[in-house]
């Protein structure tokens, strides 16, 4: 009985191309972290998503006009300080990293600018990958490898409850971009990245070297600043 905000959506003009480029976004995205799980590179797929709020904050100031407050601008350069000693330390840039914040971030903002409630726009944007999903599923049905059969009945229910909790996440932060700007958004994000961060030491037994420490604790750091920041424009707004 929920048709009409899809419709409604889909029929107002830049909207369709707009939740199409949402969703190349976002699918670029959960292909790059799946990848990285897959390569036992959860660490840095971490960071990527810790790197997200810092792509938020540059994008809410530079294309929203949002202005910050010395604190941060201060818990920024911590950012940039950790990409900067994760550069030093690897010898390279962190591609995966970088991909993952730059295409969240950039998720985040496409989506704040379309004004569609959550349910419609995860909807529609879903439903604008399906083309490629199907191409993709035959391809590989041509070559022998069934993309949806093939699998035990636990793998079929586990990819089933994988799907659903993808689904929720982007329905809530997509709900989130339209109610908050976008640097309280950023911040919130922290949230992921360190159960990612948690469940790779943890659980998957991946090593932490020195140097990405020191990453961490930047990052950290700047998020400590940032949410001190944002609690004081609470308090001052009460």
């Amino acid at each position: 009985r929920a048709w009409a905000g899809p419709l409604a959506a889909a029929r107002r003009p830049g909207t369709l191309p707009r939740l199409t480029l949402a969703a190349l976004l976002v699918g670029a995205n959960w292909l790059a972290f799946l990848w990285a799980v897959d390569q036992h590179r959860v660490i840095e797929g971490s960071l990527g998503y810790f790197l997200t709020p810092l792509v938020n904050v540059l994008l809410g100031l530079v294309v929203l006009k949002e202005r910050l407050k010395r604190l941060e601008w201060a818990s920024v350069a911590l950012a940039v300080a950790a990409v900067g000693n994760e550069f030093l330390s690897l010898g390279s840039l962190p591609w995966v990293s970088l991909f993952l914040g730059g295409t969240f971030g950039l998720y985040g903002l496409v989506r704040k600018q379309v004004p569609v409630d959550a349910v419609s726009g995860l909807w529609l944007e879903t439903l604008s990958l399906m083309p490629l999903i199907l191409l993709y599923a035959g391809w590989q049905a041509s070559r022998g490898h069934g993309v949806f059969t093939g699998f035990d009945a636990s793998t079929q229910i586990l990819l089933a409850v994988a799907g659903v909790m993808t689904a929720l996440p982007l329905m809530f932060f997509a709900a989130a971009t339209q109610r908050l700007n976008l640097a309280t958004v950023g911040m919130l994000m922290y949230i992921n990245p360190t159960l990612q961060f948690l469940t790779a030491v943890l659980i998957f037994g991946e090593a932490l070297r020195p140097a990405r420490l020191v990453t961490f604790a930047l990052i950290w750091a700047g998020l400590l600043l940032y949410s001190w920041s944002g609690w004081q424009k609470y308090r001052a707004a009460r």
